[in-house]
């Protein structure tokens, strides 16, 4: 196929010296192709996990098609490339919706059982993966395999969470959840530190499906740690009339340099966290303004300027959270570095059946930034000390930079996984990360 004019990774790595294939293509003559394939899907990874320099990358977004819905017993299978965005469009109004979801409905099906994504109810669901029925995986030699649970299942259990480095994923059978209605019934709660984060998470975490919380990362002294919870369940069956739904915004331009800065990141937190509800009590809203908001603007990466934009994101045994934690918003304070995302939340103890997902139980901490070279790269390694130092781990599919002394601290086990990937995949991550 033609290249495509600029691929990304979502913190704005490119591309290099890829080749582009349909999937169609591939799958005709694997062998055909004698560079490592990746899949890629949207690119909404934040890192190199869906990028293959010097190899071939698969145009995951070809296969689009939705082959059956069940609307009895909720059971959908779509092909790897749909959006989780159509899947909501088709699902939502008959009456279910995705178990989980991850903070973007722009993924693919494939890119979300690939990184085993994780949403706002882990404590209650668990991770994607765990409502995977079963998908059909190509494999280099060309056998089409399916894999599931008592089928193929050491290759099932590698594949989710498995990077895309395990074969490519055709297709996927989904369970869904039911849900009464296309809202959700969320409280707002302010809370003026890390202790009261924590207090808050618990309680609700016994009573509502899903929780998480902002941070304001540039509050200091008596300010610190103070944030805003958001917790919900879906909405009960209502007559009222449905919100007509919002159009996405573009974001208007592409700054020369990174419009999130101490100064601006002031601003918009204090006007954020005085936007948000005073009142605890519940209000119904539309879903995707609770699980996508920023959906709404198109192209928002574009704010953290040409470097692009470092994601970071750990998880921590609950032992060490409110230590760990306070640690890391206390470093990232005084490197007077900027995180516009600054998310806590809890991970429940709920396994996933993938090798390599990464949730664990305790508390995940997700901060991001513009990339400033050295100064960003030398706050991450610092926080990479800290996760690890706490028993913690990396999150691989939000990472650019991790070493392979801090992959090897998050996924001891990794070498069990290795030997399930396809001989002729690979990605920049995967060869970083194991200096292979």
């Amino acid at each position: 196929m033609s290249t495509p004019p600029d691929i990304r990774s979502w913190g704005g790595l490119s591309a290099r010296d890829s080749e582009f294939v349909e999937p169609e293509d591939w799958i005709a003559a694997p062998s055909r192709h004698r560079r490592p394939a990746l899949p890629f899907g949207n690119g909404r990874s934040y890192g190199d996990s869906c990028l293959n320099d010097g190899g071939t990358l698969i145009m995951g977004r070809e296969l689009h098609r939705i082959l059956a819905f069940d609307r009895e017993s909720g059971l959908i299978t779509c092909e790897a490339g749909v959006l989780l965005d159509t899947l909501l469009k088709l699902v939502v109004p008959a009456g279910w919706f995705p178990p989980v979801t991850p903070g973007t409905c722009f993924v693919t099906i494939g890119g979300a059982l690939a990184n085993d994504v994780h949403g706002k109810n882990h404590h209650r669901a668990g991770t994607f993966g765990r409502h995977v029925r079963a998908f059909e995986l190509v494999r280099s030699d060309g056998s089409r395999l399916t894999c599931a649970p008592d089928m193929n299942g050491e290759l099932f259990a590698a594949t989710i969470g498995g990077f895309g480095l395990t074969g490519l994923i055709t297709q996927v059978t989904l369970q869904l959840m039911p849900v009464a209605s296309a809202e959700m019934r969320q409280e707002t709660l302010h809370f003026d530190g890390l202790d009261c984060f924590f207090a808050i998470a618990e309680e609700s975490d016994a009573t509502h499906d899903y929780t998480v919380a902002w941070i304001d990362s540039l509050a200091s002294g008596a300010n610190f740690g103070r944030g805003v919870f958001f917790r919900a369940n879906h909405a009960p069956a209502s007559d009222a009339p449905q919100p007509r739904a919002r159009r996405s915004l573009p974001f208007p331009l592409k700054p020369p340099i990174p419009l999130i800065n101490g100064l601006t990141l002031r601003v918009f937190n204090l006007l954020y966290r005085n936007a948000q509800p005073r009142s605890p009590e519940p209000r119904r809203i539309p879903y995707r303004p609770f699980f996508y908001p920023l959906d709404r603007v198109n192209d928002w990466n574009r704010a953290y300027g040409p470097g692009g934009l470092r994601q970071f994101q750990c998880a921590i045994p609950m032992i060490h959270a409110r230590t760990a934690v306070e640690e890391m918003l206390r470093r990232t304070l005084a490197a007077g570095e900027a995180s516009f995302l600054t998310v806590l939340k809890i991970f429940g103890d709920v396994p996933s059946p993938g090798m390599m997902s990464f949730p664990i139980a305790g508390a995940t901490l997700t901060l991001d930034f513009p990339n400033r070279g050295a100064r960003t790269a030398a706050l991450l390694d610092e926080l990479d000390r800290i996760a690890i130092t706490a028993g913690g781990r990396v999150n691989p599919y939000k990472d650019a930079r991790m070493s392979p002394a801090t992959f090897e601290a998050s996924f001891p086990h990794w070498r069990d996984f290795a030997g399930h990937i396809d001989p002729g995949f690979s990605s920049g991550f995967w060869r970083r990360v194991t200096a292979g």
